[in-house]
């Protein structure tokens, strides 16, 4: 996914919907804030990230547990990251 279009982001985005109004917004931040396109092997994390239960991802990107995978924390810490830019820059 090295060359993502406008499109691919729209994609990516809406498979990033959720059941859950906070992991909608968490995601959706992320996505906006990218500023380069997902490696191949990012976007396959997102995807596997993705196909995790709502209970779970709210564990890991609200409730402060991490998953036990090295690939999925550090894509956790990624969104969060984002996250906490997104609130920096609308508190400046």
């Amino acid at each position: 996914m090295s060359s993502q279009t406008e499109a691919d982001r729209r994609r990516l985005r809406w498979q990033c919907r959720r059941g859950m109004l906070e992991l909608d917004l968490l995601f959706s931040t992320f996505i906006d804030q990218l500023d380069a396109p997902l490696s191949a092997a990012e976007h396959a994390d997102l995807l596997h990230l993705l196909g995790c239960q709502d209970q779970q991802l709210h564990d890991w990107l609200i409730g402060g547990n991490e998953p036990e995978e090295p690939r999925l924390r550090a894509l956790v810490a990624r969104i969060l990251a984002a996250q906490s830019g997104a609130t920096a820059s609308s508190d400046a």
